[in-house]
């Protein structure tokens, strides 16, 4: 207080005069405080940052390594436009026109370096929060950049109200119009709405995640990508599949990599004059080759049923994981040792005949 009542004293020391009906006093203090303003955010912007980064970086928290950044930002017109707003007040002007213009300006300035400083605070909670470690950085990275934009959409739509309101326009009216409007565009985008809603579904209930493989419908392959939009699939054939976010989220998806081993069930007959004894050989012969085998988990082999051409085996096994690839290697296995263990034991494979009996 002391020191705002020096200055005042000063400056009511001053002798008053004018040029052109002008205050040369109130221009000479307006321009002293341009100067005076310029030249602390010169310091700030060359020195005080300089420091604050420094002593940032000695931190365990990158919270203020961002601040930082943000502040460094900053544009030289935003120190110019603080400066003449500050120094304008001195002037003594009185016209209402005037002090609403430059208000307005300082006030759009003010907003717009405001939703940018919320935006980048939104968006490192976002990283910090989702990204603590590096799995599913992409599917990940397209849930941040989805709630950049609502964020945005809500920052810039109560900074535009916000401006409009302090240079004296009825908010409530022009908000009233836009909220119907809003409805109409809402009808007009409920499609990719729901798309941009659904990839928010898709990330957090997590039905699937890149490099799932998935089946849908007749279709299948595996997830490449997770958009904002639609999901892209790359199938066994080899071709991109993109699939709307909201077909993904109201159909059954039927996910292979949340699989921890693989059900495998196949059947086999032999021919009907096979033996009795050579019958009862065939589970244990099964039993034995699908245990032998490294990742073949051996459940059940029976005789099955009396087929038209053939006396039928049906086998269950599992494979200890999911890979398709392994499945069919293990299965290739089996078959082929199968074949070989039949050939020693004399038992004839049976496939499709007929035979007639004829009558005299």
């Amino acid at each position: 207080m002391e020191v705002f009542n020096i200055i005042q004293s000063f400056l009511a020391k001053i002798p008053t005069f004018e040029f052109g009906g002008v205050d040369m006093k109130n221009v000479g203090i307006a321009f002293a405080v341009l100067l005076a303003c310029l030249l602390f955010f010169r310091i700030f912007h060359t020195t005080i940052l300089k420091k604050l980064k420094k002593l940032a970086r000695k931190t365990e928290t990158d919270l203020d390594d961002t601040l930082v950044e943000v502040l460094e930002k900053i544009p030289t017109y935003f120190y110019w436009v603080v400066s003449i707003f500050i120094a304008f007040y001195f002037l003594g002007v009185e016209n209402e026109f005037a002090r609403r213009i430059v208000n307005g300006v300082f006030i759009i300035l003010l907003v717009l370096r405001v939703i940018v400083f919320i935006q980048k605070f939104i968006g490192y909670t976002l990283k910090k929060v989702w990204m603590k470690d590096e799995k599913q950085a992409e599917e990940k990275q397209t849930a941040i950049h989805g709630v950049k934009i609502l964020s945005k959409i809500i920052l810039w739509s109560a900074g535009i109200l916000l401006v409009l309101s302090n240079l004296g326009i009825k908010v409530g009216t022009l908000a009233a119009s836009l909220g119907i409007g809003g409805v109409a565009i809402a009808f007009a985008l409920q499609n990719i709405l729901s798309d941009l809603f659904s990839s928010f579904a898709i990330y957090f209930d997590k039905p699937f995640q890149i490099g799932d493989y998935i089946v849908l419908g007749t279709d299948s392959g595996t997830v490449k990508k997770i958009g904002m939009k639609t999901t892209r699939i790359t199938t066994l054939q080899g071709e991109e599949l993109v699939v709307s976010n909201a077909e993904l989220t109201s159909t059954r998806i039927k996910n292979f990599k949340r699989m921890k081993k693989r059900r495998a069930v196949f059947a086999f007959g032999v021919i009907y004059a096979t033996p009795s004894k050579k019958l009862q050989k065939i589970p244990p012969i099964v039993e034995k080759i699908i245990v032998a085998e490294e990742l073949a988990e051996f459940e059940r082999c029976h005789f099955k049923e009396f087929g038209d051409s053939s006396l039928n085996f049906e086998v269950v096994y599992f494979v200890k994981n999911r890979e398709y690839l392994d499945y069919m290697n293990t299965q290739q296995s089996i078959n082929l040792a199968l074949k070989e263990a039949f050939e020693k034991e004399g038992i004839e494979m049976a496939f499709p005949t007929q035979t007639i009996y004829l009558q005299k």
